[in-house]
């Protein structure tokens, strides 16, 4: 099972999901047993609008209990990073400034963010890009054309944001944040 769902990249979108269509974030079976027929388990709330006004918080995330093994899963639509406070976008945007060459004190600055949150980020991809890129070079061959890791990201940014490439690697069972 996935946790990420590839559809509603905006977080009204999601909201929309939630309460006209919820049984679009049923997965088919158990992440942890692979039984079917999972119920609806009501749902947690995420922090997820980080405007100015926060007016679409809290954000409910479904979740969904197996009948088999009796554990829970939860499901988060494109628009919210498991794992972290900050949105799939800042994270693009801070990795993007250090992929072209700027400190991680100034880039820390311009997005007004903690130095250990962008140098948390940081090591995050480059201790994980290479399993990154070989799964997303599989997946698109365009991407394979890229010789080091600055350019393999940059292409992949123009290609598509961040939170579709994390999809797609937790498509792929990999463990995104």
């Amino acid at each position: 099972m996935h946790r990420i769902v590839f559809a509603f990249p905006t977080l009204e979108q999601h909201l929309r999901a939630v309460r006209a269509t919820p049984q679009s974030y049923r997965p088919k079976v158990c992440i942890h047993c692979g039984g079917a027929c999972l119920w609806c388990h009501g749902c947690y709330h995420r922090k997820a609008d980080r405007g100015e006004d926060g007016s679409l918080n809290p954000a409910p995330v479904p979740r969904f209990r197996c009948p088999t093994c009796r554990r829970t899963c939860s499901r988060l639509p494109l628009c919210i990073c498991p794992r972290r406070w900050y949105d799939w976008a800042l994270q693009q945007q801070v990795l993007l400034l250090l992929l072209i060459g700027a400190s991680l004190r100034r880039v820390a600055a311009v997005f007004a963010l903690s130095y250990h949150t962008v140098r948390r980020w940081w090591h995050w991809l480059q201790a994980h890009g290479a399993t990154f890129m070989f799964h997303l070079r599989s997946r698109f061959a365009e991407l394979g054309r890229a010789a080091d890791s600055t350019t393999f990201w940059l292409t992949c940014f123009a290609r598509m944001p961040l939170c579709e490439a994390m999809a797609w690697l937790d498509h792929d069972d990999q463990d995104v944040p």
